[in-house]
């Protein structure tokens, strides 16, 4: 167990190394930072003086090595729009988009859940096909069309829900809450929306799979000719044993609701990392394009390392084979 834990530690310690090479890379191969921070007036002088003082003379290795021990520290230089320090404005702008998160993933729980198994159990419903339908639809059409859609209708159409921004927010230290005002809940619905769709028919899709196969395992026919109630065998014996791929999916799928909210938040200009980021590229803005890029990382490599360990955990057979499974996803 000790030595599969320290094992994957030294992977992960690995893929963010090379993580950290993207983002060095981005620092000294894309563009110059330089002329994205002077005006076209500033002198020669200046900008060297200015090179020198950031460190841009120095040899590759030196600079990586630098970058490497400053995103250690959560330091990753000033932003070249903003004219900030990198970590303070990916703080500021971090609630927005957990928050947002935190909104889809419970949207594509409660929603996705009760669909897979309705699917499951009257398969041959115009319900269910309607539910079949709408996960297909949801798993074809883009995220960003599917926002752009919500926002003709619901804000434009009909006007119910407002089209762009978060709304209100409440200060709580450091933390912005749009949960604690009428017209922050009413600003996350249509993106919240946008960004669970595509997870909910994943997990509508994954409990009718599962929740089918297991209702044809010998122990809930044998549940059946007990004469237990079907009410008791479908969501007492089946749904009980459905549900553990789907919290472990789940959880897999938390980094990637985070890492792709960046389209979700650039159509509803929703004032998150992801439009922060996507308005770093518009401006070759590399510090925050980087830190952006080591933060997901992180991120993704955390959940997989937990994932994994608790696999282990749960099943001591993997203990034995000396591997686990890992995964991850993403759209």
């Amino acid at each position: 167990m000790a030595t599969f834990i320290v094992r994957r530690l030294l992977q992960s310690v690995l893929v963010m190394v090379v993580v950290a090479l993207v983002g060095f890379a981005l620092f000294a191969y894309v563009g110059d930072p330089i002329n994205n921070m002077v005006g076209q007036d500033t002198s020669f002088e200046d900008r060297e003086r200015l090179r020198e003082d950031l460190g841009l003379n120095d040899p590759a290795p030196v600079q990586f090595l630098r970058f490497v021990g400053n995103a250690v520290q959560g330091d990753f230089g000033l932003s070249y729009r903003h004219g900030r320090p990198v970590a303070d404005l990916l703080v500021e702008r971090a609630p927005a988009t957990l928050e947002l998160s935190f909104a889809a993933g419970v949207f594509a729980l409660l929603v996705g859940v009760p669909m897979g198994i309705h699917t499951a159990l009257w398969r041959q419903s115009w319900l269910a096909k309607a539910f079949l339908t709408i996960s297909l639809i949801g798993i074809s059409l883009p995220t960003f069309l599917i926002g752009i859609l919500l926002i003709l209708v619901f804000a434009v159409w009909l006007g119910w829900m407002p089209s762009f921004g978060r709304g209100e927010v409440v200060q709580i230290g450091w933390w912005s809450t749009g949960f604690l005002t009428a017209s922050g809940l009413k600003a996350m619905v249509l993106p919240a929306i946008t960004l669970g769709l595509f997870q909910m028919t994943l997990i509508m899709r994954l409990v009718r799979a599962e929740m089918l196969e297991v209702l044809r395992t010998d122990y809930i026919k044998f549940a059946r000719a007990r004469g237990l109630s079907a009410r008791a065998v479908n969501f007492g014996h089946a749904l009980k044993n459905t549900l553990v791929p789907v919290i472990t999916i789940t959880g897999l799928q938390l980094g990637s609701v985070i890492a792709f909210a960046i389209i979700t938040e650039t159509v509803f200009q929703w004032p998150g990392m992801g439009l922060l980021f996507m308005q770093a590229i518009e401006f070759v803005d590399i510090p925050v394009m980087a830190a952006y890029l080591v933060l997901v990382a992180a991120l993704f490599v955390m959940i997989n390392l937990v994932v994994d360990i608790l696999y282990v955990i749960v099943d001591p057979r993997l203990r034995i084979g000396g591997g686990a499974v890992g995964g991850g996803g993403g759209r």
